[in-house]
């Protein structure tokens, strides 16, 4: 199980790819508007993410990081479905999806 401050961090760099997700996703002109809706409810979400990290409450972590996650799938899948999507769009959606992967299964 993670310790709160290596929560924390984790999901600061969550924050820092996110936020590379959709300035790549400004960028490029032939984005999906789904694909880019998605990524900015994800920037939105891991903002109120802080708050849930703060009170320390295991149980609404690991809730709030399944539905992070779940944002990740569906940009994925968004991202897999675009035949037009630029290449940093793609590795950059990539990066996110894995990263939230990753620490929801360390949380679990």
């Amino acid at each position: 199980m993670l310790r709160a401050n290596e929560i924390h961090q984790r999901i600061t760099h969550i924050q820092q790819t996110i936020n590379q997700a959709e300035q790549a996703c400004m960028s490029a002109t032939d984005t999906s508007p789904e694909l880019t809706a998605c990524i900015r409810k994800m920037a939105h979400e891991a903002k109120q993410a802080e708050s849930v990290i703060a009170s320390n409450d295991q149980a609404r972590i690991a809730d709030c990081v399944d539905s992070l996650e779940d944002m990740g799938d569906n940009a994925k899948r968004l991202s897999r479905s675009d035949a037009r999507i630029s290449p940093q769009v793609e590795t950059a959606v990539t990066m996110v999806h894995a990263e939230l992967s990753d620490l929801k299964h360390k949380l679990h």
